[in-house]
């Protein structure tokens, strides 16, 4: 199972890559909770509307020729710790600005838990100020 898990997780980050169209549905849990990004509303978003989905769209939106690495993975029980290199171009606006054509490279670790096959829960943490600092977008 925890073999099955690391694949689920890696899945699930391929969507942040330009190039991936693979299924939603067969990733994630139609209850799915993210937290990350936090908002107005708080931290946790779900799968549609407001959520997961409309986050990765804007990052589509923001970056292209994207690419995530992933680093190590550490499986237990139902959770999967993924600790992962993303590198993409800023060709859209971000965070109210445009684009800057530069190629930033981050890192980050998910934490997903899975259930039934599906993952329905994901703690993420990544290094913004290296992206941001990057793209030269800090005062």
């Amino acid at each position: 199972m925890s073999d099955a898990n690391k694949q689920l997780a890696r899945r699930a980050l391929e969507f942040w890559s330009s190039d991936n169209d693979d299924d939603v549905a067969l990733v994630f849990a139609d209850s799915y909770v993210n937290h990350q990004e936090p908002s107005i509303e708080g931290d946790v978003k779900d799968l549609d509307l407001g959520g997961w989905k409309t986050l990765v769209s804007g990052y589509h939106a923001a970056f292209s020729e994207s690419r995530v690495r992933v680093i190590m993975q550490i499986a237990e029980d139902d959770l999967v710790a993924t600790r992962w290199e993303f590198s993409a171009r800023h060709t859209g606006d971000y965070a109210g600005h445009g684009p800057t054509g530069r190629t930033a490279v981050w890192t980050g670790i998910d934490i997903d838990r899975v259930a039934d096959g599906r993952i329905v829960e994901s703690w993420v943490d990544w290094d913004k100020y290296r992206l941001l600092e990057t793209l030269g977008l800090l005062p």
